[in-house]
């Protein structure tokens, strides 16, 4: 049975699937941009996945400094996932041409790492 829309289980369903884009690499076409695009749509996913298994009606943005600001108190959040947030560029900026500056491997690899990070924790606190 697939979960319920709009659940914590589905939220983090399509964090998962944005953090596969985010890995693949292979196509000489794709832009590191679109990437790093992916990893901070997955991080922002699995933000509103912790909000929603709170009780917390995640708000409609895509920064992410917003959706921490609004864990409730108590909860445990790592100071990686809070610094996370500086992946909020690559939500809008990083998806136009001339809007951002260029996006270099280690960009790349950083964000990638921050996603799978936040993706592990995001699933313990579901878990918990």
């Amino acid at each position: 049975m697939p979960p319920e829309p709009g659940s914590p289980v589905d939220w983090l369903r399509h964090a998962r699937s944005d953090l596969s884009l985010a890995r693949r690499t292979d196509d000489p076409d794709t832009l590191l941009e679109t990437l790093c695009f992916h990893a901070q749509q997955a991080v922002e996913k699995c933000l509103k996945a912790v909000l929603v298994s709170r009780g917390i009606a995640p708000p409609a943005t895509h920064n992410l400094k917003t959706l921490v600001d609004r864990f409730p108190p108590g909860l445990e959040v790592p100071a990686y996932v809070v610094d996370a947030a500086g992946l909020t560029d690559y939500a809008v900026t990083a998806r136009y041409p001339g809007a951002y500056e260029e996006v270099d491997e280690e960009d790349y690899l950083d964000a990638l790492r921050t996603a799978e990070r936040v993706m592990l924790w995001a699933g313990k606190v579901l878990d918990s």
